[in-house]
């Protein structure tokens, strides 16, 4: 992935880099003496994703520590085994209608079973990240949706192990996008099997008393 920051939208260019691995793009702003003050757009530039972002100064140094990579508390590795680095780029969208927000749960395939999150995925090779979020919505809950602004990009890094127990060094960039359902109907899992168990439309009034995952409940507290 390659990050550009801009001053305005539109406006001249204040640098241009690629994101390192591990590396969250709110401390690449950073460490270039600006601050991360709204993501503007993720598109393709061939097999590599370009997100675009404004940025402005700030008064507080140019040098800011890279986030800490987690470590599983559980992770148990053999002698000499070494981590395989990933980085994953996913798409996701906090999915409005009359009916509510759109909530998946994640199934027994991921580390969080039972939990609920928002419809979205890993980008595929080549696809347009607005357009994976549109076609994990249908995969995910058989909802067709329309994809509006960008309005979060979250990094975490971690090591541990895959669901398959590949032991990794593992970097999530997660993108995400304001959505809206126009024609919302009752959901339905399209990907049986994989890590959506459930859909649902949750009553906006009273989103806050569902089981999110800890990445899910922070969007949502910033941007609903």
């Amino acid at each position: 992935m390659r990050i550009v920051c801009v001053s305005t939208p539109g406006g001249r260019e204040l640098f241009a880099s690629d994101l390192g691995h591990g590396e969250d793009p709110h401390v690449a702003v950073w460490q270039h003496g600006l601050s991360l003050t709204r993501p503007l757009s993720a598109t393709r530039d061939g097999e590599e994703i370009v997100l675009t972002v404004q940025g402005a100064p700030h008064s507080h140094g140019q040098v800011r520590l890279r986030r800490p990579r987690g470590l599983d508390p559980d992770l148990h590795t053999e002698p000499g085994e070494v981590p395989q680095v990933r980085q994953r780029v996913a798409a996701y969208g906090i999915v409005t209608s009359p009916r509510g927000l759109l909530a998946t749960q994640f199934s027994d395939r991921t580390h969080v079973p039972g939990q609920w999150g928002l419809p979205g995925g890993g980008v595929d090779p080549g696809e347009e990240p607005p357009r994976t979020v549109v076609r994990e919505a249908w995969e995910e809950s058989g909802q067709r949706i329309e994809i509006g602004d960008l309005v979060a990009v979250q990094s975490d890094h971690w090591i541990g192990r895959a669901p398959n127990g590949t032991l990794e060094d593992f970097h999530a960039v997660r993108l995400v996008y304001a959505g809206t359902c126009p024609e919302p109907t009752d959901p339905v899992v399209h990907d049986v099997g994989g890590t959506t168990s459930a859909a649902q439309w949750v009553d906006l009034a009273a989103w806050r008393r569902v089981w999110w995952t800890a990445g899910a409940r922070s969007l949502l507290d910033k941007n609903l």
